[in-house]
């Protein structure tokens, strides 16, 4: 399984010329990824976890390694990557590990919940740059992640969420998401656009009560 991740990190399109092509993207990538996991934070980090456990990655994904990158060459590789064809390679991975099964009783449908974080350090403030908030989609049986979509700085989630879900095909599903969403009348006006995720038109939708409290926070969609 793990070989075959790195296969389909290898598939993400390399933007670096020939000859800057020391560093194989996909083995760059996936030790990225495995430090991030074990806690890294910062580019320097991540260099430190290669070079710590280099020879055992080398024995583990036949990356052959005389040396880790240097924190500044693992930075440059990041930052030219395409982040939607990223995504793009994430998702069709996320597909190949699903095996959900969709039926039609809404109370054994799977579940996915939808929900945005603000991603933590990434605005800048000397170039007017605000925080950049991301939704993701979360499969609660499989404990898979689905996708991600950066929310518009002028917009919101509503809108970001019916645009994921129709772009990752989650229908026969029962969507969990915030009680923003439970908003009546969104995009469902007489002009014929679409409903609303928690309108009630075209997809079953009830509130969803907190255990600990019983307050209701949030709603689910049972999409057909």
């Amino acid at each position: 399984m793990s070989l075959d991740f790195l296969n389909i990190l290898s598939q993400i399109a390399d933007p670096r010329r020939a000859q800057g092509k020391k560093w194989l993207l996909g083995p760059v990538l996936l030790a990225t990824i495995l430090a991030a996991l074990s806690g890294a934070t910062s580019y320097r980090k991540v260099h430190g976890f290669v070079e710590t456990h280099r020879k055992r990655l080398n024995a583990a994904f036949g990356f052959g390694w005389k040396k880790a990158p240097a924190y500044s060459t693992i930075r440059n590789i990041l930052q030219q990557l395409d982040t939607e064809e990223v995504e793009r390679v994430f998702r069709q991975h996320a597909v190949m590990l699903s095996d959900e099964e969709l039926g039609e009783d809404v109370d054994a449908l799977p579940v996915v919940a939808i929900d945005g974080k603000t991603l933590r350090r990434s605005f800048d403030a000397f170039t007017d740059q605000k925080a950049a908030h991301v939704l993701g989609a979360f499969a609660v049986d499989e404990t898979l992640i689905l996708g991600h979509l950066l929310v518009d700085d002028k917009s919101n989630e509503i809108p970001a969420a019916q645009q994921m879900i129709e772009e990752l095909g989650l229908e026969g599903r029962l969507f969990t998401m915030d009680a923003l969403h439970c908003q009546k009348n969104i995009r469902g006006g007489p002009r014929g656009k679409l409903p609303s995720a928690c309108s009630g038109e075209g997809k079953s939708a009830r509130p969803v009560a907190d255990d600990r409290t019983g307050h209701r926070d949030g709603c689910a969609i049972g999409a057909r």
